[in-house]
């Protein structure tokens, strides 16, 4: 049973850490925007990583969500 306690706690703590990467990730393309910087490559890459962190959040919610309806 404390493996289970240990693991659901694991995965809410990767989640709050995911939100974290994502608001900063957002906010880091917000900021390339209003400098007007022409670095397509850069605003792909972390615009894709962004989209990454997002897939993540979302699996780890569906995966937890048992947890918090029981």
């Amino acid at each position: 049973m404390n493996e289970i306690l240990e693991s659901a706690m694991s995965l809410h703590q990767r989640l709050k850490n995911l939100h974290a990467e994502h608001q900063e990730l957002e906010k880091t393309i917000n900021q390339l925007y209003k400098l007007q910087q022409d670095d397509d490559l850069t605003l792909r890459r972390l615009k894709k990583r962004k989209l990454i962190v997002k897939d993540r959040i979302n699996l780890i919610e569906r995966m937890i969500q048992p947890e918090t309806l029981a």
